[in-house]
Formats: structure tokens, C-alpha cells, sequence
């Protein structure tokens, strides 16, 4: 884990840069694909999977050694050849899991931050996922341990993969010729990420497109048909961990009101969106039937608020990093108390963005909360060995993170409708 918070030092800021490079270019180009709030909500989506990941908070069923161990029934000798075998096979069970995570109700929650973004950019491809806490995905690579894939393999392939998925999240870049048969493009993505009828779980490829067209979910973007962004029933929220666990709590609240006991277990696996008769009928749940007439999440905003969120994103960002670099001094324990103020400082401020009454109470609760850890240890997690007066830094943040709280919850809501901005 240590290896891996290291390798998220550099691999943060690039990211970071490409968002603010796709930023500053549809600006110049009058095409801007990005709104303050929903990319906020993406990098702080973002932040969460990867402090999430590198803590390595989860259940795992199965290792991959263990397959390898028990399964593995030739050698192949470790060869430039051996690593371009390791990245298909590890690509083929990406598009089982990704066909899975879209086809199954309960894998479909922890795919929905993914897509719940209404919007389609760079930052988008940051929603990522906490709600993973079943790891299963070994399971898919039998057929790489019966070819004898090494561990170490697999081990520095698929963060490779990963970060391979994100440039083709935009919306600036066209179709690409000959590279639409071979690869993942840009245009084969909106199609994914798009909730029009004609492109619903269609291109689940992750880096090569031959799956889907293999398996029967291609679909090629239509000009005639626009893509239309976002779930089929919208979050409705900017706050990127209630985002996680909607389509969970939704199921757990069927599985519990459905009368039929057949119901209760199988809602779990049935297709995506599949409910119990009965609680459809009683409790209909709100799906857009128009995706080209819907109105999009954008509670009123202030330059203000919007000047405020961007602020606590950035020192989120840079406590995270800070986390990261001194990984090891910190500890485990201690690590499990740093991850757990920065979920609450994401939470906080992101409830703030959803002007919910109760984000105040959060953001003084984490305010205090931080002074008095700072009282006590007279320090912020060693931070004062790298800057002597960091404590101080941390104790004013403290500070403007409760009046920020107090500020938009009950002075800012007295402006006038002239005054704001959406």
C-alpha cells in the first residue's frame, strides 16, 4: 500500500492537470464542458476512491496468487510477449466485470458513481468508487493464472490499465478513423456513458473495443442521436459518498418492504433496475422518461460558494498528499483517523454544495474536531516536522471551515435571487 501511495504522488497531479487543461481549452474554444459543482463533485469523488484504496479497506474473496498457485497449468517464460498477454487477458476480465457491474443490481452500486455525473469530461472519469468493498475481481482472472500470468505482471499491468481509461472521457475529441475497430475511443465512450434508449450498457470495452464487438454490445455514436448523460434515476446530490451507497440503500429498502420472500433474495441479482411488483406499485420511484427534456441537478449557487468548495478542495487535495508522502511515519492507525477526516471534510462541504440545512452541523463538528486533535497532539499528523508553523495552518483552516459552514447556511441565504449564480 505504501508502494501505491507513492505512485498517487505523481499520478494525482497529472490528472489534475489534464482536467485543467480540458478547463482552459473549452473555455478558449467557447465550448466548455465543465460547471464548477459537478466537477468539484468528481475530483472529490475521486479523492475518496483513492484514499479508500490506499488504506485497503475491503473484503477480498479470493487473491490472485492464490488462483495462480492452484490453477496455473503452463509456464510461460517472462518475455515482452508475456506482458502484452498479461494486459489482454487482464482487459477481457475488465469487460466481464464491467458487463457484470451493468446487468447485475447489486454490482450496479458500485458502478453508479461512475456515471451518475450529468455531465461528460475528464473529471467524470475520477468518480470512482468506494462502495467496492467485496473484492471479487480475481475471480475473473482464472483464465491469466491458468496461463501462468505472473503475479508481479498483473501487479504493474493493471494500474497501467486503469490510468489508460481515463483521456478517453471527453467530449472534445471526435472519432478517430481505423483506431474505432481496435480501441476504447472518446466516441465509443460518451455512447457508453450516454442514457439515450439506443445506447443504454452499450461499449463496456475498457481499452480494446473487440469485446463488444465479440459479444454483441457495440454500438457506434449516431450523429442523429446526441448522448444524454447521467442515471436513469438521478442522484440528485453533489455529495459523491451518499452517491455510493443510493442504489444499495434503495435495494435494501425493497428487499425489506417487498411481501414476497422470493423477492426479498433474489432483488439482489436480478437485472439492473428490476424492483418487486409490489413495491413498484406502492412506492414508484422518480426515472427520467425524457432524457432530452430533464431538468439537470443545479441547486443555486453563489460565485461565493462556488469560490468556497474550490478552496476545500484543494487543501483536501493537499492533505491527501500530505497523507501520502509521509505514509509510513503517520501508521496504520493514525492513517485510519487522517482518511476518516478527509471523507468528513468531503462530506461536509459537499452536503454544503447540496444547501442542506444540517451541512453546518457537519462542517462546525469537523471544525472543532480538528482544533481540539490539534490541542491534544500539538501537531496535525507530524505535519510540523515539514513545516514548522503547520499546525497553526491547520488550526485556521479549523477555523474558516466553521464560519464557512455558519456563512452559507445562514448569512449568505439572506442575498437576492439577482445576486445569485447557477
Amino acid at each position: 500500500m505504501e508502494t501505491y501511495a507513492k505512485a498517487l504522488l505523481y499520478a494525482i497531479p497529472f490528472f489534475i492537470g489534464l482536467v485543467l487543461i480540458e478547463i482552459l481549452y473549452g473555455h478558449f474554444v467557447k465550448k466548455q464542458m465543465h460547471n464548477v459543482m459537478d466537477t468539484v463533485s468528481s475530483l472529490s469523488s475521486g479523492l475518496t476512491n483513492i484514499v479508500k484504496d490506499s488504506l485497503g479497506i475491503g473484503i477480498i474473496i479470493v487473491t490472485y496468487p492464490y488462483l495462480l498457485e492452484h490453477l496455473a497449468v503452463i509456464e510461460i517464460e517472462v518475455s515482452w510477449m508475456l506482458w502484452i498477454i498479461g494486459f489482454v487477458v487482464l482487459d477481457f476480465a475488465g469487460y466481464w466485470n464491467h458487463r457484470l457491474n451493468h446487468h447485475i443490481n447489486f454490482f450496479w452500486n458500485q458502478h453508479v458513481i461512475h456515471h451518475s455525473s450529468e455531465e461528460f469530461n475528464l473529471a467524470c472519469a475520477l468518480r470512482q468508487s468506494i462502495s467496492n468493498l467485496l473484492v471479487y475481481f480475481p475471480l475473473l482472472l482464472v483464465p491469466a493464472a491458468i496461463l501462468g500470468v505472473p503475479h508481479k505482471i498483473i501487479a504493474i499491468v493493471a494500474p497501467v490499465h486503469l490510468f489508460a481509461q481515463f483521456w478517453y472521457h471527453t467530449r472534445h475529441i471526435g472519432k478517430l478513423g481505423w483506431l474505432e475497430y481496435i480501441i476504447v475511443t472518446p466516441s465509443q465512450h460518451r455512447v457508453h456513458h450516454a442514457i439515450n434508449p439506443e445506447y443504454i450498457d452499450k461499449n463496456l470495452g475498457q481499452i480494446f473495443c473487440i469485446w463488444d464487438r465479440m459479444f454483441g454490445t457495440f454500438q457506434e455514436e449516431l450523429k442523429e442521436v446526441p448522448p444524454q448523460y447521467g442515471i436513469l434515476k438521478p442522484a440528485k446530490t453533489w455529495n459523491p459518498i451518499r452517491i455510493n451507497f443510493q442504489h444499495l440503500w434503495r435495494l435494501v429498502r425493497d428487499a425489506w418492504y417487498t411481501r414476497s420472500y422470493k423477492d426479498k433474495f433474489r432483488i439482489w441479482f436480478m437485472p439492473t433496475g428490476w424492483r418487486p411488483q409490489d413495491v413498484r406499485v406502492k412506492y414508484p420511484a422518480a426515472v427520467i422518461d425524457d432524457v432530452y427534456h430533464f431538468q439537470k441537478y443545479q441547486p443555486t449557487a453563489t460565485l461565493a460558494l462556488k469560490g468556497y468548495v474550490i478552496f476545500q478542495l484543494l487543501v483536501t487535495t493537499g492533505l491527501m498528499m500530505f497523507m501520502f508522502y509521509d505514509y509510513s511515519n503517520i501508521g496504520f492507525q493514525k492513517l485510519l483517523w487522517y482518511g476518516a477526516f478527509i471523507f468528513l471534510g468531503i462530506y461536509g462541504y459537499t452536503t454544503l454544495m447540496d444547501r442542506e440545512p444540517y451541512a453546518v452541523w457537519i462542517e462546525v463538528f469537523r471544525g472543532i474536531a480538528g482544533i481540539v486533535l490539534i490541542l491534544l497532539n500539538g501537531d496535525w499528523f507530524g505535519l510540523n516536522h515539514y513545516i514548522p508553523v503547520g499546525s497553526y495552518f491547520m488550526a485556521l483552516y479549523f477555523t474558516i471551515t466553521v464560519f464557512g459552514g455558519f456563512y452559507f447556511t445562514f448569512l449568505e441565504t439572506t442575498v437576492s435571487e439577482d445576486e445569485l449564480v447557477v
